[in-house]
């Protein structure tokens, strides 16, 4: 009786099974064995402007291991399971060579745990030599990103990695993160059915796929071999006199475009984990500072187109001025003195710009500073820009006027001092510099970013004016010495002015006497712009940074062969009787 009813209620469940649970039943079987995977999309590369890869990604595995499944196949098949992982482990470390330890592998491979990473990037064709003798290792998909530079352009690329949350290689700092959505391109996805218990995809179940698409490539303006080049001289000059910090921008004289912007604190991509907090920054867009005399060029740049002066008005200037509470000195001390308004700005005088700053009046000087893009951004394409600060009109003190003329009490980025001179370079006419040249399709096409609207600031003839005068500043002839000769460049005519401003002493809020920002902005060459150089040195051991113009200026002159000035620059009167 037993056996009849067990055997009736067998048929009974059978009878539901198979009909009137037949078709719910084969749904849950299919739902269990289905899984959507995802399609990563190929990050798209960096170059630079003559195509060479900055930054590109590479497709790799991870392996992967079920320490318990393997013990129960293995069981289930009457061998041994150790002898088994031991296998698996030594098979892992023949592969993947001496950088896998196949004792660590081995002691996974016995741990309790239900999954283990084996190893975290592989090559395909690794992981395809390691599945073939033991299929129950599972490769997932990961992405390599490469930087085949190291440091090179490091601060300006950023960097990206691995994100195993978005199970996608991900912007995290630099242009890497600000041009993310760019970069990334779509994931696809596909439906697949796989083995019960295992990630095995069973053969002809892929359905329902919608392929990646790739992710755009940025072409940069950068010029690789110049970028480094000028990283090495900067991080070597900072070194020689212990700067606590140094940046340098180069900019096409013409398009605004930065062939180099260097810092002397960088990090390698590839090896993230020895990058600092201070090295993933990028000083030249993000730290602002005050850049003494080479702001001088705004009065320069207003004096002239205003009328109030000429190259030759001469200016009876006293060894001291007093302006409001404050009395402003030159860096040399001299009795009243007859400077030209070329050789104001050849030597550097502070009360002689002041003079000159006064007959233009404040309101033109402030609309040449507006226009010349200072306290505001650039938008060059690049994290984190800074806009430097020039206190609002409305907020001047009776000091203020005394200050900002001599480049104390406003602040500006290394790009941005750049950005200036490349106005006088450009006939008055200021091009936003920008990093991004084009953007490069998955199939190949190139599209050019747009460029960006100039800004005209002076006449032409004003900005040719201002930049024969700077011309003066590295002349070197007795009584008509200029501040920056050591950035005169045989062959070329060099338009140029040095800077040195006092930091804030935290402790007092007032101006340091022994803690400076030294600062050189120049023009190669001045009969004829190709580049403009911008550069901030950090409280150096040295008072000038024209020795490192030079040196950036002669591989410039060399790399792309700027031809010789039709002759020297003419001798400038600074001083006289």
């Amino acid at each position: 009786m037993v056996l009849v009813l067990a055997l009736v209620a067998a048929g009974l469940k059978l009878a539901a099974v198979q009909g009137l649970q037949a078709a719910e039943l084969s749904a849950q079987a299919i739902n269990q064995r289905t899984t959507v995977q995802a399609l990563p999309a190929q990050r798209g590369t960096i170059t630079d402007r003559n195509g060479t890869p900055l930054a590109f990604s590479v497709e790799a595995k991870a392996l992967y291991a079920q320490p318990q499944r393997i013990i129960v196949e293995q069981r289930a098949m009457r061998a041994d399971p150790d002898l088994h992982k031991q296998a698996m482990a030594h098979r892992v470390a023949q592969v993947l060579g001496p950088a896998v330890s196949e004792q660590e592998v081995l002691a996974q491979l016995r741990s309790d745990r239900t999954t283990v990473l084996l190893a975290p990037l592989v090559t395909p064709a690794q992981a395809r030599a390691i599945q073939q003798d033991f299929p129950e290792i599972s490769a997932e998909h990961r992405e390599i990103r490469q930087y085949p530079g190291g440091e090179l352009a490091s601060n300006v690329l950023g960097v990206a990695n691995w994100r195993a949350d978005e199970r996608k290689v991900q912007g995290l700092v630099g242009l890497e993160n600000y041009a993310d959505d760019v970069l990334a391109g779509q994931d696809g996805r596909r439906v697949v059915d796989t083995a019960e218990g295992s990630d095995a995809i069973i053969p002809g179940s892929e359905r329902a796929e919608r392929p990646p698409v790739p992710g755009t490539g940025l072409e940069l303006t950068l010029d690789s071999d110049l970028q480094f080049t000028v990283a090495q001289m900067l991080r070597d000059y900072a070194r020689k006199y212990r700067a606590k910090g140094a940046s340098a921008v180069v900019l096409d004289a013409h398009t605004g475009e930065v062939y180099a912007m260097a810092n002397d604190i960088t990090f390698d991509p590839n090896n993230l984990a020895a990058a600092t907090p201070e090295s993933l920054g990028n000083p030249a867009v993000s730290a602002p500072f005050e850049p003494g005399s080479v702001n001088k060029v705004i009065t320069a740049a207003a004096g002239i187109e205003s009328g109030a002066v000429t190259p030759d008005t001469v200016l009876a200037v006293p060894g001291e001025l007093r302006v409001a509470d404050r009395t402003v000195r030159d860096a040399w001390s001299h009795g009243t003195v007859n400077l030209t308004f070329t050789g104001v700005l050849a030597l550097s005088s502070n009360i002689g710009t002041l003079l000159t700053a006064q007959r233009v009046g404040p309101d033109r000087f402030v609309d040449m500073l507006n226009r010349m893009g200072l306290g505001q951004r650039t938008n060059v394409g690049l994290p984190g820009e800074s806009a430097g600060r020039v206190p609002p009109r409305d907020q001047w003190s009776g000091s203020t006027f005394a200050n900002l003329p001599i480049g104390q009490g406003l602040s500006m980025t290394v790009l941005q001092m750049a950005d200036m001179y490349q106005a006088i370079a450009n006939d008055g006419l200021r091009i936003p510099p920008r990093i991004v040249s084009a953007e490069i399709a998955p199939d190949g096409t190139r599209t050019a970013t747009p460029r960006p609207e100039g800004v005209r600031v002076v006449s032409p003839e004003t900005a040719r004016t201002v930049r024969d005068m700077l011309r003066a500043v590295t002349q070197n002839e007795r009584g008509q010495r200029g501040t920056g000769v050591e950035a005169a460049l045989d062959g070329y005519q060099i338009s140029a002015k040095t800077g040195t401003a006092q930091k804030v002493n935290p402790g007092c809020g007032c101006y340091s006497n022994s803690n400076y920002w030294i600062t050189f902005a120049g023009i190669l060459p001045a009969d004829a712009p190709r580049f403009v150089v911008g550069i901030m040195l950090d409280d150096p051991a040295v008072g000038s940074a024209a020795p490192l113009f030079h040196q950036i200026a002669s591989y410039l002159a060399g790399r792309y062969q700027i031809p010789l000035s039709p002759g020297p620059s003419p001798l400038a009167t600074l001083t006289v009787p």
